[in-house]
């Protein structure tokens, strides 16, 4: 997906000056119970996945990258106290995770790579496939990519005549109840991709998927307009927290 170059990185500093206090280090090593407790973590890892570890262990995995000088389990505490779990930890914007004390860009470099990874991974299981039976799939990645955003986001994935995914965007990014849709930009698109269908997705970041009055009004101007055009609106799907709203299911379409 992407060019490959050969190319040398200048080294840059891993830490902000606000994120670690280094302590003096006996010979320059870690003292040993910090250094035996990441052991065990990995060691557990290996052998059991990550169903074998809490949230807060998994999240250590992911800091010790960041923070290689000093315990991060509180800094996980923290975290998972302010966002509620490994997902919105990992989905938590920017400014919000440089907030929580201790965070600074190394680690929050360190989980929006983990985050990328995870969209990408899920991404892949559902581009160039029928997505009609690979539905589950498609459900994973919805949430994966939108469960945990803090303001509304209105995406459109374009579907040719076999079904399958030929082209997933965002349409508008709106506030935390609200996003700007235009049902003529939505149609102007499908064109110009050549697309047979379309299913629409968009979360609540509330966390309760039930469609507000706007939402269904938006998905039947929506509907028209590509009616018109002979172009099928297979679902409206909205994301909550844990669960999601199928349109098609709950016959509003």
């Amino acid at each position: 997906m992407s060019d490959r170059h050969s190319f040398s990185e200048m080294p840059l500093p891993l830490f902000d000056k606000e994120e670690v206090t280094l302590r003096p280090l006996a010979n320059g090593k870690l003292p040993s119970y910090i250094a035996d407790h990441r052991k065990r973590l990995r060691a557990r890892f290996v052998s059991g996945g990550a169903d074998a570890m809490p949230d807060y262990e998994l999240l250590e995995l992911v800091l010790f990258r960041a923070i290689p000088r000093q315990d991060v389990k509180p800094i996980a505490h923290k975290l998972l106290e302010t966002f509620g779990d490994f997902n919105g930890t990992l989905s938590a914007p920017r400014a919000r995770l440089k907030q929580v004390s201790g965070v600074g860009n190394a680690v929050i470099t360190e989980l929006k790579i983990v985050e990328a990874a995870a969209h990408r991974l899920a991404r892949s299981k559902i581009m160039q496939r029928r997505v009609l039976s690979s539905w589950d799939a498609l459900l994973d990645y919805c949430h994966t990519t939108m469960a945990h955003r803090d303001t509304e986001q209105f995406r459109v994935l374009y579907l040719d005549t076999k079904n399958t995914l030929i082209a997933d965007e965002e349409q508008a990014t709106g506030t935390v109840n609200h996003v700007p849709v235009y049902p003529r930009e939505v149609a102007k698109r499908a064109l110009e991709l050549n697309a047979s269908a379309l299913i629409l997705v968009h979360n609540h970041p509330s966390g309760d998927p039930t469609p507000s009055d706007s939402d269904i009004t938006m998905t039947e101007q929506i509907h028209r307009a590509l009616d018109a055009l002979g172009i099928t609106l297979h679902d409206h799907i909205i994301i909550g927290k844990s669960q999601e709203l199928s349109f098609r299911s709950e016959g509003y379409l």
